[in-house]
């Protein structure tokens, strides 16, 4: 299988568990669920990347660091278990602070699938699988470089920086490093302005607080049930406009503006995650952690923080 990437070139896929993984429903089923939550004509970012476009790049970087097989199906599986509109589940269920509703459901949803089948099928054990951490180079706690986190948000960088990023990544002790403190630097703070003005900005937090709104109305007045999230953006979005619910449709032509700063506020604060990088980096053959080296970005690093513990204040429609 060739699978080409914007990112990570043409790679040529030989093993014969992650074509058939690939191909399968579940994992073929994440082209139609945004990476952002939104579906991208209510989302004020226009990046087409869903959580296919990601679980493969996750994938393609897992492989080009020489990680195990069984750690790359880890990686091409380990968003399978999302449901539609991705994190904005979390806030339909709670506040959204943690946005771990996926985690806890990944081991279920993949006893469930075919995924257990097939991967019983090539002697791979799918409780295993799913426990992350069992795999260093795929995911590591906050702040610390893996796989996924390199991934989604490298998708974002421009393109020069990205793959200058990924040219100058390696592995040390079982853990994803740099190989110098440049690359560390403009990985770290690429990431934190994307925290700043994406993933934990104004527009993102409102724009998921207002569709956990209609998806909530809507499984209130049962034109949607749960269940239907376990399919994808596509499925729930139609039965949302086709119910020609007045209050659904106020909240989604609003998401369709290419901005929500003109909205009047309240006085609702909201968190977004707080998400963070401070990778480390091989300088005289040591390895050495970013903030510990260098000042300047400690201080970016804690200013990062101010501002997204500082919340949101929601608008009123």
């Amino acid at each position: 299988m060739l699978i080409k990437d914007t990112i990570y070139g043409n790679s040529l896929i030989n093993s014969p568990v992650l074509i058939e993984l690939i191909n399968s429903q579940p994992v073929q089923r994440l082209k139609n669920i945004s990476q952002y939550g939104l579906p991208i004509e209510y989302y004020h970012i226009k990046i087409p990347v869903n959580r296919y476009d990601h679980s493969i790049g996750v994938m393609l970087l897992l492989k080009k660091l020489k990680a195990t097989e069984e750690e790359q199906i880890a990686g091409l599986l380990h968003d399978i278990s999302h449901t539609a509109f991705s994190h904005v589940i979390d806030w339909v269920l709670g506040d959204g602070k943690t946005e771990d509703f996926q985690n806890i459901q990944h081991e279920k949803f993949m006893e469930k699938s075919e995924i257990a089948k097939i991967l019983k099928q090539y002697n791979y054990d799918a409780k295993k699988i799913a426990n992350h951490k069992n795999y260093s180079l795929l995911e590591q706690e906050i702040p610390d470089l893996c796989a996924d986190r390199i991934d989604y948000s490298i998708r974002e960088f421009p393109l020069s920086k990205a793959k200058y990023c990924l040219e100058n990544m390696t592995v040390k002790n079982t853990r994803i490093v740099f190989k110098n403190k440049k690359a560390a630097l403009i990985f770290a703070k690429n990431f934190i302005k994307r925290q700043i003005t994406h993933w934990g900005g104004f527009e993102a937090a409102t724009r998921y607080r207002f569709l956990a709104n209609a998806l909530k109305t809507a499984l209130a007045k049962k034109i949607i049930n749960f269940e239907d999230f376990w399919k994808d953006d596509n499925y729930i979005m139609n039965k949302l406009i086709n119910s020609n619910d007045k209050e659904i449709n106020k909240i989604l032509s609003i998401l369709k503006e290419k901005s929500l700063k003109k909205l009047p506020k309240s006085q609702e604060k909201v968190l977004k995650k707080f998400r963070f990088v401070d990778p480390e980096y091989i300088s005289q053959k040591k390895v050495r952690k970013l903030s510990n080296e260098d000042k300047n970005f400690k201080k970016i690093l804690q200013r990062a923080r101010e501002i997204n513990f500082q919340g949101v204040l929601i608008p009123i429609i």
